[in-house]
């Protein structure tokens, strides 16, 4: 099984891609979702993409991998995956790598690592332990400053405007 790298396993669009799902995050911030983005690319082109939206939705599962893996299948017409790289600027969590793996997708490249609940390599290590019958390849840290300073520059203004108001819902 292959396991997460820092980039030896990039490829030439790699930040290219990583750029699309960077104003897929940035549009979700917009919203006032956490900033996260995802693009799902076959042959060079874009199948599916979205950013977080499980506010706006109402939905706990409309994370950025959820909508962007949901929009390929529908528009593919097939809940496989295969021969797909899907970019996510946040390493993903359980119930992402989860979908990732049951989609069959070829690689997954992500942006920042994520030391709370990260399950790719930070905190478990879903789809490189071996224990899973699906290859994934997984490159990590594309343009990882940049989604980093993205996460942590919306949290900073959130714990703003909410000490501001005087409210710590989030």
């Amino acid at each position: 099984m292959q396991k997460t790298t820092p980039r030896n396993n990039s490829s030439k669009n790699d930040e290219k891609w990583m750029g699309r799902a960077l104003a897929m995050a940035l549009e979700a911030s917009r919203r006032g979702e956490v900033p996260v983005g995802a693009v799902l690319v076959m042959d060079d082109m874009i199948i599916g993409e979205g950013g977080n939206s499980p506010i706006g939705l109402h939905d706990p599962t409309a994370h950025a991998e959820i909508i962007a893996i949901r929009n390929a299948a529908a528009a593919l017409k097939n809940y496989r995956l295969p021969l797909t790289t899907l970019y996510v600027t946040l390493e993903p969590c359980i119930m992402c790598m989860g979908a990732i793996l049951h989609a069959r997708i070829d690689r997954l490249v992500y942006g920042a690592s994520d030391p709370k609940s990260g399950a790719v390599s930070s905190v478990y290590t879903i789809g490189s332990d071996e224990l899973l019958n699906h290859y994934l390849k997984i490159t990590g840290n594309i343009l990882e400053q940049t989604c980093s300073s993205l996460l942590k520059d919306f949290f900073k203004d959130r714990r703003k405007f909410q000490k501001n108001r005087g409210n710590d819902t989030i």
